[in-house]
């Protein structure tokens, strides 16, 4: 355990992944100039750290190795250890992810354990978790420290020789840019189709094997595929069908909503407890957009359980969205969701028990470690309520009692701990998740909440014209990311799809500006993760494929497209068709693995409809409902109020007639400004 007396350089840190470690044996550092300096000054490699709070395999090799007097003596003796949040350093984390796989060629995770050499950061091994016992397949920690320490002196100029192979493969990753000719094509989405088809697990949904992830943006593709094409019955039912599995899973949290980041089996049923909410703003955008695109029932509960749960649980009182919520309560993961049998008996009445019982499991042999139960849709509760003889409705609210009864039992439990930063680029995914779930859904409160967390941000983390990363405890810090800028800019249009306010598209106009000014290759094309100004690292991503987070090149050409026929402004379509030139050699190589930005693809060749709408709100908000009555991905609708003045580009000329006044476009060619609202009818079918 962590010895009474520790305190190391972390102590001053906002990031609570960090704090977990201030008090560390090991002389942890933050990353930053005076620690690298004294790498190069000792000339000892560095020891580089990558975690995140919610990360129960970091947990394990903290208590193993991090805690331990013993261990923490060989790492301060031998390397200047440095400690990372992967939340905060997005750029650190997408650097040394991508050396891990040159140097391991494997896939990485967490935590990423790598050591650097001390000159130049540049990274020489590496690996993830390692025990402090030698199992698994793999040495003890310490004495791994040991041998690559030695090796470190011993063997200079192979360790040299690596390093300028790494650093070679990272200038060639970086070196993306147009080739002659290159036109944007349709054939990429067909491709993209059937590269998912042949991903697709038929038996439970989704996508691959175990582990499971929910992988939102190739569900989007899915349902933007048939919205596009309504005859392929094929790219439906693979959408729903997985949605249906995430929701009936335990991978989804049945009592009080929200999903976990991915399940650990095939079948949804069992997943690692920890709950992102990078995760959730993509998901409930998407169970929201389904539950219109296919008027299910199902779909629309599971959007408006999940919004629920963030306003309630992850949205700070000053407004900005928390990060994440930990995989384990009093050191155990998922001993906050679990459940015995005898227990439940205990708090509902027999008739919800023999309802409650068999939809979830709790009649079936148990389902998690030391015997425990987590609740997983096993049966439906109208399969249910037919075996037991009862009325349909009746089973229902008998249902909804017992899970209204065991959510509030499980809410005076010991919680999970809660990563309260706020990140930026993470509120911009549930700011669109919960502006749009509010449009669609006819949620007022959720657009509220989405108007709360994009003030703050705009209030808190936008200073001298530039965003910033990260907050916490009244500390805003960190040069923002591509993310950052791309992620709030498609959130606030969303936002301003679902109300109208004074002054927030002029804030976008000065995030798109700002993306353009310090984050686009103008010569090459497309958007560095980083800015022009932004710490010098051994590398600059230009990152293109989705990961869990969409890429940030595809959401910001989108979003460019869309502000850019809303303004008629040339230079936002510009830099957007620019991304998507400079970036086709990697969609033609894997389209499935870019479906953010096929989503720019097809905006480019199927021209986003863009319907301005003039009047009052109250004569407006028929004409609202009906363009949101059917799933239309590739429309942007804004009302805005007769009254509103100073408006940019050519909003200016988009003015009030007679009552409502309807201006509808796509891409560059316009209809007739309609104010008869059969005919505006006819044009948004």
């Amino acid at each position: 355990m962590t010895a009474i007396g520790h305190t190391n350089s972390l102590a001053s840190e906002t990031s609570p992944y960090l704090l977990q470690h201030a008090h560390n044996p090991v002389d942890w550092q933050p990353w930053g100039p005076e620690a690298l300096a004294r790498a190069k000054r000792e000339n000892k490699p560095i020891l580089l750290s990558i975690g995140y709070s919610a990360c129960h395999w970091c947990h394990v090799m903290a208590h193993e190795s991090f805690e331990d007097e013993a261990t923490a003596r060989v790492m301060n003796e031998l390397f200047v250890n440095i400690k990372v949040d992967r939340e905060e350093r997005p750029d650190l984390d997408r650097i040394y992810q991508t050396a891990h796989q040159m140097l391991a060629q494997r896939p990485g995770g967490w935590p990423l354990t790598m050591f650097l050499s001390p000159d130049d950061q540049t990274p020489f091994f590496g690996g993830t978790y390692f025990p402090k016992e030698p199992r698994y397949g793999m040495p003890a920690f310490s004495d791994l420290c040991r041998r690559v320490e030695a090796y470190f002196r011993k063997h200079h100029g192979e360790i040299e020789a690596q390093n300028a192979s790494v650093r070679e493969t990272f200038q060639r990753l970086g070196s993306t840019g147009p080739d002659h000719g290159v036109q944007v094509s349709e054939s990429v989405l067909t491709t993209a189709r059937g590269e998912i088809a042949g991903q697709f697990e038929p038996e439970h949904g989704g996508f691959g094997h175990a582990p499971k992830f929910p992988h939102p943006t190739t569900l989007e593709r899915l349902l933007r595929h048939w919205a596009g094409k309504p005859d392929d019955d094929d790219a439906l039912h693979m959408a729903r069908f997985t949605l249906h599995a995430m929701a009936s899973g335990g991978v989804y949290d049945q009592l009080g909503g929200g999903f976990c980041r991915y399940s650990v089996d095939e079948a949804w049923m069992i997943p690692h407890f920890e709950k992102m909410l990078y995760d959730n703003g993509q998901l409930l955008a998407l169970y929201a957009d389904a539950a219109v695109a296919m008027d299910d029932t199902v779909f629309r509960r599971i959007a408006n359980e999940t919004g629920e749960w963030v306003m309630r649980e992850m949205q700070s009182p000053e407004g900005g969205y928390c990060a994440a919520l930990d995989a384990d309560s009093e050191g155990e993961e998922g001993r906050f969701y679990v459940w015995q049998p005898d227990e439940v008996k205990t708090l509902l009445t027999a008739e919800e028990y023999s309802v409650l019982a068999p939809v979830y499991g709790l009649d079936r042999p148990p389902n998690f470690e030391d015997h425990a139960w987590n609740l997983h849709m096993f049966q439906s509760p109208a399969t249910v309520a037919n075996k037991l003889g009862l009325d349909g409705e009746h089973a229902a609210r008998l249902l909804t009692e017992a899970r209204r009864k065991l959510l509030a039992v499980r809410d005076a439990r010991v919680r999970p701990g809660r990563d309260d930063k706020v990140l930026t680029s993470w509120n911009g995914l549930m700011i669109k998740g919960m502006a749009r779930a509010g449009r669609l859904l006819d949620r007022p409160d959720f657009v509220a909440s989405a108007e709360r967390a994009f003030d703050f941000i705009r209030t808190t983390l936008w200073k001298d014209d530039r965003l910033l990363a990260s907050y916490k405890d009244g500390r805003a810090h960190l040069n923002a990311y591509l993310d950052d800028y791309a992620f709030l800019l498609d959130g606030g249009l969303e936002l301003l799809q679902a109300r109208w306010r004074d002054g927030d598209l002029a804030f976008l106009i000065e995030l798109a500006e700002t993306l353009l000014d310090h984050y686009e290759d103008k010569a090459g094309g497309g958007f560095f993760f980083t800015s022009d100004d932004h710490e010098q690292l051994i590398h600059r991503p230009k990152p293109t494929s989705d990961e869990a987070i969409p890429s940030g090149n595809g959401v910001a050409a989108q979003a460019l497209i869309r502000l850019g026929h809303l303004l008629g402004d040339t230079n936002f379509l510009d830099a957007a068709h620019n991304t998507l030139i400079a970036l086709w050699g990697e969609i033609e190589r894997a389209p499935a693995y870019h479906n953010a930005l096929l989503a720019a693809v097809e905006e480019t060749v199927h021209p986003t409809q863009t319907i301005v709408l003039r009047g009052t709100l109250q004569a407006m908000q028929s004409w609202i409902d009906h363009g949101g009555r059917r799933y239309a991905p590739r429309r942007i609708t804004v009302a805005i109020p007769g009254e509103a003045k100073d408006l940019p580009g050519i909003l200016a000329q988009r003015t009030t007639r007679d009552g409502v006044t309807a201006y509808v476009c796509s891409g560059h060619a316009c209809e007739a400004p309609v104010t008869d609202f059969a005919i505006y009818s006819s044009q948004v079918e």
